[in-house]
Parts: structure tokens; sequence; C-alpha cells
């Protein structure tokens, strides 16, 4: 790797910064062939949840990366492949490397959608399309911004890395193994995602870090079939109510978690941190208009945004069992089950929580089951990484106002791979607008943010390359 100059030796920068306006202008000049060749890729469905289009979607990014001048390779792993594209700018320059996954999530319910999910559309400056947020129209928009660089000058700034996995949608269960197995090819200075939502203002954003995710499952049992509720209440187990008094004992009023050790391993926030989180804009109130709620879950004394980026959770997704149909039926069930999730925060782990709560289950209602259902590691990057200055600059020169900085964001993605196996910091650097609907019907990117996106791209690229000298 290379080593960062000091502001005062960065000779190059004026040159490199000063033909960004060049590189704007070519953008702005292929609005057209632009939207239209996003629009091909957003018409090949690529669903890892259901195996559909993704070896046809793999090698179709190929090969718009090969075109646009990057050597790509499509890498097999134990589930959906990876893409992996480089183009080397020389030994003096930063290596980046963008990541990104070229699958979605499925369409349904396919009746709520106006448009078709896999029939891009325009409409009121949208651009309608499953995956055009998360994430196919953010990482093509890096993937332009790279050509649009290559377009305007003889080499790029920087030393890129192209990744594209087929199985974030699904918890990219083999991302992990896949970096531990070739490091030697993700060998990078640092990582770009452009995923997610800018910030709920509509400020652009620099996230630094994401909470983690860990999903189990709770299975009750009673009777070998459901009962007569006059005939057997008092005499068979209930499992919906083993169920209720399990979590009741899992959480209390309070919010807190009661699981023995849950918060052994949560920091404490940094002065950086609870600066950055003092300057970001929001309207408490507003949220609570947009939910249609009176008041946020207990404690009523935390900030949002320290909701979000400073505490874990648990979730009880869904508890099911027994009968709800319309009217009565007075049915003992003889089954029941929970599905919860727990988002955590730096520096909890996935699999040593759902030890702690697998414990407890075993402690408190030992006959219920407990199936672990996966898990994905929290991630955070320093506010004070040498890399802040000018990804900071290289958005506020491409959109015209300076980013505001997120500790971590409340969401979960497979960072922690690249931050704690790979030891490379990482930043998301998202281009979407806050109501991008991804994941639910009617999916969409604000078009304008789209050509932002590229912008954006080729000025974090420009001003990565200017804060480097040889070492």
């Amino acid at each position: 790797m290379v080593k960062p100059s000091d502001r005062a030796s960065r000779k190059n920068e004026p040159g490199m910064i000063g033909r960004l306006p060049r590189v704007y202008s070519h953008i702005e000049s292929n609005r057209q062939p632009f939207l239209e060749r996003l629009f091909d890729y957003l018409s090949h469905p690529s669903i890892s949840a259901q195996g559909v289009g993704i070896e046809e979607v793999s090698s179709y990014i190929a090969g718009v990366l090969d075109r646009i001048g990057l050597n790509s390779e499509i890498v097999p792993t134990a589930g959906c492949p990876v893409v992996l594209a480089r183009r080397e700018a020389g030994s003096d320059r930063p290596t980046v490397l963008l990541y990104g996954h070229y699958d979605v999530q499925p369409p349904d319910p396919l009746d709520r959608w106006i448009s078709p999910p896999f029939e891009p559309t325009i409409r009121d400056g949208r651009i309608y399309a499953r995956g055009v947020g998360d994430n196919k129209g953010q990482h093509f928009a890096q993937i332009l911004a790279i050509e649009s660089l290559l377009a305007c000058n003889a080499s790029l700034p920087c030393n890129v890395i192209v990744f594209l996995e087929g199985e974030e949608e699904v918890g990219s269960p083999n991302l992990a193994q896949f970096a531990r197995s070739h490091g030697a090819k993700l060998a990078a200075d640092l990582v770009i995602t452009a995923d997610g939502p800018v910030h709920e203002s509509g400020r652009a954003c620099i996230t630094f870090g994401v909470r983690g995710v860990a999903s189990f499952e709770l299975r009750a049992t009673g009777a070998k079939s459901d009962l007569h509720s006059g005939n057997w209440g008092n005499v068979a187990p209930q499992p919906l109510w083993t169920l209720v008094h399990l979590l009741h004992s899992m959480r209390d009023e309070h919010g807190r978690i009661t699981i023995d050790g849950f918060y052994d391993r949560v920091d404490a926030p940094t002065p950086l941190e609870l600066e950055a989180l003092a300057a970001l804009p929001f309207d408490e109130a507003q949220t609570k208009r947009a939910l249609s709620v009176e008041q946020f879950d207990v404690p009523p004394d935390r900030s949002l945004v320290e909701r979000l980026s400073l505490w874990p959770t648990m979730t009880i997704n869904g508890l099911h069992g027994g009968y709800d149909g319309p009217g009565t039926k007075t049915v003992l069930p003889c089954t029941a089950t929970a599905k919860c999730d727990v988002r955590l925060v730096e520096s909890q782990e996935a699999d040593e929580i759902l030890d702690k709560i697998e414990a407890h289950v075993g402690r408190v209602a030992p006959h219920v089951e407990f199936v672990r259902m996966g898990g994905m590691d929290p991630s955070k990057t320093r506010l004070d990484s040498p890399f802040v200055e000018p990804l900071r600059s290289a958005v506020q020169h491409a959109q015209g106002e300076p980013p505001l900085l997120i500790p971590a964001m409340g969401g979960s993605l497979p960072e922690y791979v690249f931050t704690k196996i790979l030891g490379i910091p990482a930043f998301g650097v998202p281009y979407a607008n806050p109501d991008e609907a991804n994941h639910v019907p009617n999916e969409n990117l604000e078009v304008e943010r789209f050509f932002a996106g590229i912008r954006t791209g080729a000025a974090l690229l420009t001003h990565l390359g200017a804060m480097y000298r040889p070492a």
C-alpha cells in the first residue's frame, strides 16, 4: 500500500481535480445512453433467494466491466459466483475497492407494483424497477464513473477493484470464506460501498459503520395435535403461553434486553462519534408523524440518532400458532413459533450473542427448541481516518454540499468482512433517495440522484488519488 501525503505535498491535486468538470460534462452529455444501459441491466432478474438469473447476470455485468476497460473474472463460491474486476493505475496510487451486489430481492407481491418490476419505467423523475436502489443502480453508477474517467483521461487516478457478490440479499453466507480464501485479490487501501439511502433529510452522507444482525427461531410444542380448549385447557401444555413467557423474560418494560452478558461488549461512543451524531439533522416529531405513532419505543429519553447508531435491539419478527381466522375457534394449539432478530453494535459478535440467547432459553424454557438462522457481525471505521477529508471533499465537489458523517447506520451490510477479516477501512457513500422502497413493491431511484452518483463516484476516485504521492 502507499502512504497518504499531507495537503502541502499534493502536487498532483490541482491537475487531477481540475479535470473533473470535463468528466462531469461527459456524464451530462451521455444521460440518455447511460439511462438506457441502466435499464437494460435492471431488466435482467437476478433473485438469489429463488436462484433466478444469477448465472446470466453475473456474466452480463462481467461483460460490462470488460468493455469499459477493466479485467474481469467470475469466481465461483459455494453459492452464487462473485464478479471481480480490476484496473491498475500504478504502484504509487491507492487501491480502492468498490463493493456491491448484483442480486436483488424477490419482487413479491407483484400486484402491488404500478409497473412490472423488471420493466424499468420513469415516472415523476424516478426510475421504478426491482434493484434500482438496492443495489444495481448504485453500483452501476460507480461503473459509469470509472468509464467516464477513462473516457476523459488516459488512466484512472487510483487502482480500482470492483467486487460484486450475488448473495447479499440472502445474508452473504459465503462472503467471509471467499475473503479468507482470496484475500490477495481483495487487497486495497479502503472500501467504498454505494448502498442504502442518503440521510432522511435528503443530505448526502458518509457512513462509517453498520449494525450487525443475528436471527433465531423459537419452537415450542405441546400435545401431538390441536385440542379443544374446554376439554383440555389446564391439562395439555400451551405452547403459545410458553413462548409469551419466554419472550417476556428476554426484554423488560424499560426496553433493556435481559440476556446475561448481552451488553458486555457494547462500546461507549467516542467523542468524535458523539460530535457527528449531534450534528445530524433530525425531526423527531416529523418521524413520529411519518410512522403514525405517538411515541418511540422505550426508553423514552433516548434520541433518534442514538437509537439507530449506538444501541443493539431485539425484535420479535413474528409469533405464530393456533387459529387467526375470522370469528372464534376455541382451540388449544399444539405448536407455536417465534421468529426474532437482534441488531448488534461494535464490538458484539453474532455467534457469541446467539450463544448467550441459547443459554438463556435453556435456563428459562428448556423444552423450547432454539434454532439459529444466521448472523452478520457489525462493523465500524474510525471517524479520524485519513480518508475522511478526501471523501468529504469529493462528495461536496460533486454534489455542492458537504456530506453528513454517520458513525453507524441502523441496518446491516457485510462490511465486517473488510474491516475485521481483511483489515481494510470501509465507508458507505449512498446515492439513493430516503424513500427508495427497497425490498418492497415500487422500488425507485430518483433520476438526478443516479447522475449525482456517477459524478460522486468519479470525484471520490479523483480526490483519493490526489491525496497520495509515492511512498
